[in-house]
């Protein structure tokens, strides 16, 4: 009895690691993402659209 406990716990930590490795990931690929964007260049106090 007290192994099925064991490696329940076991099994549980294991699955909340990897979903909060998921949502690291998820962050990271959205700041990359953001990081990656070019930004509108600027001109004094004007916008230049680069389309």
């Amino acid at each position: 009895m007290l192994f099925y406990f064991v490696i329940k716990a076991i099994f549980n930590a294991d699955r909340s690691e990897r979903d909060a490795m998921a949502r690291a990931e998820e962050l990271q690929d959205a700041e990359d993402a953001r990081k990656a964007r070019p930004e509108p260049e600027k001109n004094g106090n004007h916008e230049i659209d680069p389309s």
